[in-house]
């Protein structure tokens, strides 16, 4: 067999091959056993012997011969894959059948890019983030926790005043010069007081009112207001209180805290995983803005060419991400892209391609720098990462189950060691 191995643009390799007609020949065995296996003849039972005579005169010598170069080809390029040390990332293509006699075949296959990174890379040293957390912040988580979990109960003492974080249920109409305006009756409508859901200075006007209270006064849309047809209009709202409900916020006892974490905690304990979970989203926010800073430093030096089969597919994994975040809150694809006023191919183009291409090209150079900067990873730094994986959870079900999952040499274990790898690797181009 005869290779001619050509390098095309967009990362395709190009293979003209040629096979011998007596090589090709040898293939003819295999179409017939296919044909036999397949074959429904009279007077021959399924999986019986057939004569070649019978399966040619059934199926024609140029059907038998056009199944025998279809499987030529195939073995062809599986041994030219091996030969010339090509490893394809998407389906091959068969772009000329040259000649039959011999058998002649241009074959292009799309393969990982080639990276060249500048040897500058060496010099690039970036300012790594300092993290740190304020007691304001777990204040803050906590209070987030209160709100999240904040009952209302019902208020019988008809001389209760509504109170800040109350949840008043009301009815509603909305003035203009002594008008009502279209649309704005509403009628058992509640609100969380200071949520600030409706209109800045509209909650104000209720703190303190009384089930069955009638109110009248002012209110001025800001020029801002995200509903263009009430930006700047001077109000009249009249509002009856029909419903008041008190804020019961939760206390932070053990138990509530092991619902919440699934551990026993007092609130000191508490407050200091709490701090520690915030530090974790701060270093984890911190690592992605260094990620990003270190790419755009290497794009600037990396050459490489994303092949178009390789990009698509990426294209269609970062879309499919997308569409589960959207379907998770509960909103429809289609409605999603009818609100950008988009089909999905253009939104495909416009949003998702560039994001798949980044990240794409992020992990083609990432890939490169760990063959040209190998990192070790010891038992000791592997053991660690896989208890604060396992730390994260309480139930003893689910630690066996990951405990299983992170077995040495599994593929879950291997997975996180490449991550570890890449973790350390991107860490030598940053300095306090």
């Amino acid at each position: 067999m005869k290779i001619e191995k050509n390098l095309l643009p967009n990362s395709v390799v190009e293979l003209i091959v040629e096979e011998e007609t007596q090589n090709v020949a040898k293939y003819r065995s295999l179409a017939l056993k296919h044909l036999e296996k397949n074959a429904d003849i009279k007077w021959f039972r399924k999986w019986a012997k057939i004569p070649e005579w019978v399966l040619v005169r059934k199926f024609g010598e140029e059907y038998v011969g056009r199944l025998t170069i279809d499987f030529a080809i195939d073995a062809i390029y599986r041994e030219s894959l091996r030969s010339e040390w090509v490893v394809p990332v998407a389906q091959w293509e068969i772009k000329e059948i040259i000649s039959e006699s011999p058998l002649k075949l241009k074959i292009h296959i799309e393969v990982l890019p080639n990276v060249e990174i500048d040897p500058k890379y060496k010099d690039i040293k970036l300012k790594k983030q300092m993290i740190e957390v304020s007691d304001d912040e777990v204040k803050k988580a906590l209070e987030d926790i209160e709100t999240r979990f904040t009952k209302f109960e019902e208020v019988s003492d008809a001389g209760y005043k509504s109170q800040m974080w109350d949840r008043v249920t009301i009815n509603t109409q909305w003035y203009e010069n002594e008008k009502e305006l279209d649309n704005t009756n509403m009628l058992e409508y509640p609100i969380v007081l200071w949520s600030n859901i409706l209109v800045p200075g509209f909650e104000e006007q209720i703190v303190w009112a009384k089930t069955g209270d009638k109110l009248e006064f002012p209110v001025d849309f800001p020029a801002d207001y995200h509903n263009a047809e009430f930006a700047s209009k001077k109000t009249i709202f009249k509002v009856e209180v029909t419903k008041i409900e008190k804020a019961v916020k939760p206390e932070f006892t053990e138990e509530f805290i092991e619902q919440l974490r699934g551990k026993k905690l007092d609130l000191e304990w508490f407050k200091e995983l709490v701090k520690e979970e915030i530090r974790d989203t701060k270093e984890s926010n911190a690592r992605m803005d260094e990620e990003s800073r270190l790419m755009e430093e290497l794009m600037k030096i990396s050459k490489l060419e994303i092949g178009e089969k390789l990009l698509q597919h990426n294209i269609e994994k970062v879309f499919n991400e997308i569409k589960e975040n959207i379907t998770k809150d509960g909103l429809r694809v289609a409605d999603y892209l009818e609100s950008l006023k988009m089909d999905e191919e253009t939104y495909k183009e416009k949003n998702v391609k560039p994001v798949a291409e980044k990240r794409l090209q992020w992990e083609l150079i990432l890939h490169k720098l760990d063959e040209l900067e190998p990192v070790e990873i010891t038992e000791e730094e592997m053991n660690k990462e896989v208890q604060n994986i396992l730390a994260r959870f309480g139930s003893a079900d689910v630690l066996s189950r990951l405990k299983e999952l992170y077995m040495p040499n599994s593929k879950y274990y291997e997975e996180l060691k490449q991550r570890i790898r890449y973790r350390k690797l991107i860490d030598t181009f940053f300095e306090m």
